[in-house]
């Protein structure tokens, strides 16, 4: 009723809403099979069932007391809000990736409470907003936070100089920074050694991943590795590489990182629509966005 290309796509979209893997804080909350890190899609509609999840039900929070304007639906049969009251600064918590027509977005997730903290200095510093500045907000949100971990390099080496890449990022509105996967090295007795993934980067596949370094060894392209497990289960991921005597982990380590996706770029493009527009917007002005909509929210539920 509300969306124009039928049942399935918005079922892809709800699922996306479930998955732990896919957004930091899930929208909806799913019974039965969402898919999985491995590429597994979920089950078809009739074996799923979601509700409402607490996240999501703060986005919807005084809808009803005419705090958001209400347009026609695509048939104009019936009302639908064009934005939510939005209690959560959802764009910036969950991220978002879309592409339309001659634009592309590339939100990343941010951790909840960071983002509120930044949120709080904003409003106690209201009267003085021209002064904050990227450095200020960075000293709360302190980077992306991707719900499969990862680690997210900050500085960018080029040939002449160091440079702050998510600085420039949240400063700009675009950049790229560098995400790693979480590896640590064990030693086994009898001089070997395993190399352990704990964290991979957003957004990979973990069954491509295993298939990839695989190919690679099978090839000669990386070398010294005897064994290659997943032992991942409930408590959480965990991937086993088993070296040889002969080489040094922190070697194979870094061909693992430099040729499979253990190590991949994330592309941050902060385009918003703000009033109907398209506006690339530097993280204060979306902090500053959400802000203002807030504010015209609780004017209009008062009134």
């Amino acid at each position: 009723k509300y969306h124009p290309h039928g049942d399935q796509s918005v079922y892809d979209a709800m699922v996306r809403m479930a998955q732990d893997f896919s957004m930091r804080y899930t929208l909806v909350d799913g019974q039965g099979n969402f898919g999985s890190i491995d590429g597994d899609g979920a089950a078809a509609m009739r074996y799923t069932e979601v509700r409402m999840d607490q996240m999501g039900r703060d986005l919807l929070v005084d809808i009803e007391r005419s705090t958001v304007d209400f347009t026609t639906n695509f048939d104009d049969s019936l009302k639908e809000p064009m934005v939510l009251p939005a209690t959560v600064p959802n764009l910036l918590v969950n991220g978002s990736s879309g592409i339309a027509v001659g634009m592309a977005t590339s939100i990343p997730p941010h951790n909840l409470g960071e983002v509120v903290d930044a949120l709080i200095y904003m409003l106690d510093k209201w009267r003085w907003l021209d002064n904050i500045t990227v450095t200020d907000l960075m000293k709360f949100i302190k980077g992306p936070d991707f719900p499969t971990g990862g680690l997210v390099f900050r500085y960018k080496q080029t040939k002449d100089k160091e440079i702050d890449a998510l600085s420039n990022a949240y400063a700009t509105g675009r950049g790229r920074v560098t995400v790693r996967a979480k590896a640590h090295v064990e030693q086994m007795g009898r001089n070997k050694s395993r190399i352990v993934l704990t964290e991979l980067p957003y957004q990979s596949n973990k069954t491509n991943l295993l298939g990839r370094i695989a190919d690679l060894h099978r090839d000669g392209k990386i070398e010294g590795l005897t064994d290659l497990r997943d032992e991942s289960d409930r408590n959480g991921m965990r991937i086993v590489l088993e070296t040889t005597r002969n080489v040094q982990p922190e070697e194979v380590l870094a061909d693992l990182f430099r040729l499979t996706p253990m190590q991949s770029t994330f592309s941050i493009s902060l385009l918003a629509l703000v009033n109907g527009e398209p506006r690339i917007l530097t993280l204060k002005q979306a902090l500053r966005v959400y802000l203002d909509h807030r504010l015209e929210v609780i004017r209009r539920r008062s009134e």
